[in-house]
Order: structure tokens, then C-alpha cells, then sequence
């Protein structure tokens, strides 16, 4: 189940990386390093807060799904649309990575028998730290910060798959179910443009 998430989130992320990469007009290095720090990121970090060498290390799989995703991007030619960030293909992906990783990073943290506070700072890390630290490299406010439904996704994923572990009906239906419902409340959440309000 952690192995099936994890490989989602890390295409969906490619995905989302390769668009953001596109609209700030990197370079070939530029568009890697961004693809690499939104698929492997949050991962990277929710792995080095349990003490454990990251996934992305010790698997090959994850890398070669990267690169052969960026090529193929590359061969339809995803670099020459324009304003691709905001359609419906970004979206989708992004709401994919975000539930994925939200999802992996609560697994990890059960794994490791961390309390709720702890499975929810290792969900939202998972989910939005990668991309956090993309923005930050190319000089942008990172996105969860200007919407405030967006990391609140994270963090709902978290209490939900806490919750049904809890009860002891935590399994590959469960989590598939809670999968879909999350993505369809981000796609939601963005079209109706929810936010957490500041008042």
C-alpha cells in the first residue's frame, strides 16, 4: 500500500514539478532539479525525521520513474504550452501528489508508532515539502502559503487514515476510498476557490 502511494505521488509530483519549472522559464538543469525536489522532497525529509535512510535512496525504481516521465513530458512537448499551471492537467496531478504523499507520510508515521501529532506533521511534511523547497530555490512564495485549503488537505488525509487505523479498519479499500475522496476535495477546493480565512 506505502509502495503503490509512494509511486503515485512521485509522478504526479514529476508532473507538477516539470509545469512549475516550465512557467518560471528554467533551463534543461533547472527544469531536473524542480522535478527532482517536488517528487523526492517531502519524502526525502519525512524519511530523515524517523532516522531512516530515504526511500528514494535505497530504490531505483523511484529515479528512473522520474527521468522517463520528464522525457516523455519533454517528447510531447509539454515545455512548448503555454500557461499549463493553471489547467486542468496541473491540477489533477497536483491534487494526485498531494493526497498521495499525504497518505505516505501518515503510513510511515503509524509505522512508526508516532502519536497524532506526529502523524500529521509527517503527512504535511511529506506532501508539501518538496514543493516548499522548490519555491524557495526559484525565488517564489511557496504555494501552500497562499492558499490556505491546500496543506489543510494534508492534514485532513492525516486525522482520517489516523482515525481508521484506530479503528482498526485501516486496509487497501479504506485508503482507496479516502484516496479519491481527498483528490475530489482539492479539485473542489480549488475551483470554488476555498481558503481558511485569516478573520
Amino acid at each position: 500500500m506505502f509502495e503503490v502511494a509512494e509511486y503515485i505521488g512521485i509522478i504526479a509530483f514529476t508532473m507538477s514539478g516539470f509545469f512549475v519549472a516550465v512557467r518560471s522559464r528554467l533551463d534543461l538543469l533547472g527544469v531536473l532539479i524542480s522535478v527532482f525536489l517536488t517528487a523526492f522532497g517531502g519524502g526525502i525529509i519525512r524519511d530523515i525525521i524517523v532516522d531512516k535512510t530515504p526511500y528514494t535512496f535505497t530504490h531505483a525504481v523511484p529515479g528512473f520513474m522520474v527521468l522517463g516521465m520528464m522525457i516523455l513530458m519533454i517528447i510531447l512537448k509539454f515545455h512548448k504550452r503555454e500557461s499549463i499551471e493553471n489547467k486542468p492537467l496541473f491540477i489533477i496531478s497536483d491534487s494526485i501528489g498531494l493526497v498521495s504523499f499525504s497518505i505516505t507520510g501518515a503510513l510511515v508515521a503509524m509505522q512508526h508508532e508516532l502519536n497524532l501529532t506526529g502523524v500529521l506533521a509527517l503527512s504535511f511534511v511529506t506532501a508539501v515539502g518538496g514543493g516548499i523547497t522548490r519555491d524557495v530555490i526559484i525565488n517564489e512564495v511557496p504555494f501552500v502559503f497562499k492558499t490556505g485549503f491546500y496543506g489543510t488537505i494534508a492534514l485532513l488525509v492525516a486525522i482520517v487514515l489516523y482515525g481508521l487505523d484506530q479503528f482498526g479498519i485501516l486496509n487497501i479499500y479504506t485508503t482507496t476510498l479516502l484516496f479519491a475522496a481527498g483528490v475530489v476535495l482539492r479539485i473542489v477546493a480549488y475551483q470554488n476557490k476555498w481558503s481558511i480565512p485569516l478573520r
